[in-house]
């Protein structure tokens, strides 16, 4: 028996036992069944390691952006047990933003939220004061930010620009999400208008934060949908999603829910995501975690590749 197949794969694999096979007939190969739940049993631990994170004792260093030791992950959680709750929340928008480098890790963010150490740190009172200033300050800074050939952003944003003015940018993602924040006062206020303008369910707010979201430059589907599963993890909203949130315009998710849903005839978004949430909770899996399992299993269903999401 491998690593993954403890108990949880165990508990899985007896779960998609029950399973209508006409549901998953592209999960009839033992090669890709087997492959799917090492994939999904991945994406179950990605999300409990944050959950667990959370419980431990977390140096301050962990919020430094000139520290070594900095993780914006374990940084916002920091922050939020320390009462500062706004920036918490903002932490973790550019830890989305930039991603994870898997070379040179959180550098962008590290590097952009200390201001390189010259300043002030560009925190969210002082970057929602002088978004211009922040602008420019990405446009001078953005050649050293790049520097060498060990950098970027995370995989999911690794087509986006540092630039400060150009269209799309950094910076504009920045004044479009700090304008999605303050139209509503704070985080705290939008949250709560969240739950007050849904059905006030987790999977309620998540739409509707998700559909308010759609302001923010450059995040589309995935960060959006990145960005509230981790405010979820972290405890900074009771939220989470209540379907997997495919679209068009994807083709990760989209790809893998296709090998294991469909037959002759191609199925609609809609009918990817119903199924998908069918099978979620028949195996007791959230919709975050499927999302990523069929997205990671897609790209090579008969095989297991790891992949650190």
């Amino acid at each position: 028996m491998t690593n993954h197949e403890g108990s949880l794969y165990l508990d899985l694999d007896k779960k998609l036992d029950a399973v209508d096979p006409k549901l998953i007939p592209g999960l009839a190969s033992a090669l890709r069944r087997r492959a799917f739940l090492y994939q999904l049993v991945d994406s179950v631990r990605r999300v409990k390691f944050v959950e667990a994170i959370g419980s431990r004792d977390i140096s301050p260093e962990r919020a430094n952006g000139t520290s070594p030791l900095f993780d914006p992950v374990r940084g916002a959680l920091l922050l939020r047990d320390n009462g500062q709750f706004e920036e918490a929340c903002w932490l973790t928008f550019l830890f989305v933003h930039f991603g994870r480098h898997p070379v040179s890790g959180y550098r962008y963010t590290a590097e952009f939220y200390s201001a390189l150490g010259k300043r002030e740190p560009w925190t969210f009172d002082e970057t929602s004061k002088n978004v211009p200033a922040v602008r420019k300050w990405l446009d001078k800074n953005e050649a050293h930010i790049k520097r060498g050939t060990h950098r970027g952003f995370g995989n999911h944003r690794k087509y986006q620009s540092l630039s400060g003015t150009r269209k799309n940018g950094t910076g504009d993602a920045i004044d479009t999400y700090i304008q999605w924040v303050r139209a509503h006062g704070d985080h705290e206020t939008l949250f709560a208008i969240a739950r007050d303008q849904s059905d006030g369910t987790p999977e309620g707010m998540f739409e509707w934060l998700y559909q308010s979201m759609r302001s923010v430059t450059t995040f589309g589907r995935i960060a959006r949908f990145d960005f509230l599963t981790m405010l979820g993890k972290l405890g900074l909203a009771d939220i989470r999603p209540g379907r997997p949130y495919f679209d068009s315009t994807t083709n990760g998710p989209n790809k893998g829910a296709r090998l294991a849903f469909d037959r002759e005839d191609p199925l609609s978004i809609a009918e990817l995501e119903k199924r998908t949430t069918t099978l979620g909770n028949q195996l007791g899996v959230g919709m975050q975690e499927m999302e990523d399992a069929l997205c990671n299993w897609g790209k090579n269903p008969t095989k297991y590749v790891f992949f650190k999401g």
